[in-house]
C-alpha cells in the first residue's frame, strides 16, 4: 500500500511541477491608450498621378492608461518617424514606421498606416499602427492599435492609440 502512496505522491508532485511550468511559459498580452506630441517635418511635391508626401516627425509619447506589462502608465518614450506616402484619385497610401525609445534604453518598433485624411494643418484621420517587437522590455511584443491623428499648426501632430498587445511564451 505505501507503494502506491509513493507512486500517487510523485504522480502529483510530477503534475504540479508541470502546471507550474505551463503558467509561467504562459502568453502575455495586456492593452494601454497612448498619446504622442509630435513635430513633423514633411515636404509634398505634386507628380504624376497624385501628391507624394515625405518626411520625418519626431515627439514624444506618454502612456496614458495601461493594464501592466511594458507599458507602464505615466511612461514616456522618444518617437523617431518616416513618413512616406501618396494621394491619387484612388485615396490616400500613407505609412510611417517608427522607433520608440524608452529613458532606460528599450526601443520599440512599430508601423503605422492610414487611408482617410491628409497631412496638411486641419487634417489628420483614423489609421492602424502594428507593434513590431523591439529590444528590452519589448522584446517579442507585438500587437495592433487604432489611432486617431490631428494635424495642428506650427507642423505638430497629435496622436491617441488604443492598443492591445502580446508575448509569446519563451520570448
Amino acid at each position: 500500500m505505501s507503494s502506491y502512496r509513493g507512486i500517487a505522491a510523485a504522480s502529483f508532485a510530477a503534475m504540479a511541477i508541470s502546471c507550474a511550468a505551463q503558467s509561467a511559459m504562459a502568453d502575455e498580452s495586456g492593452s494601454f491608450t497612448a498619446l504622442a506630441s509630435l513635430i513633423a517635418d514633411y515636404t509634398m511635391i505634386e507628380h504624376p498621378g497624385g501628391t507624394i508626401v515625405g518626411g520625418a516627425s519626431a515627439g514624444t509619447n506618454t502612456v496614458l492608461e495601461s493594464s501592466g506589462g511594458p507599458f507602464p502608465a505615466g511612461e514616456h518614450s522618444h518617437v523617431n518617424c518616416v513618413v512616406y506616402g501618396k494621394r491619387s484619385a484612388a485615396g490616400l497610401e500613407l505609412e510611417a514606421p517608427c522607433l520608440s525609445t524608452t529613458a532606460a534604453g528599450d526601443k520599440l518598433y512599430s508601423i503605422s498606416k492610414r487611408s482617410a485624411g491628409g497631412v496638411e494643418e486641419g487634417a489628420g484621420g483614423a489609421g492602424r499602427l502594428e507593434l513590431l517587437s523591439g529590444t528590452g522590455k519589448f522584446a517579442g511584443v507585438t500587437g495592433t492599435c487604432t489611432y486617431r491623428t490631428a494635424y495642428l499648426a506650427e507642423g505638430r501632430v497629435v496622436t491617441m492609440s488604443d492598443c492591445s498587445w502580446q508575448r509569446s511564451a519563451g520570448q
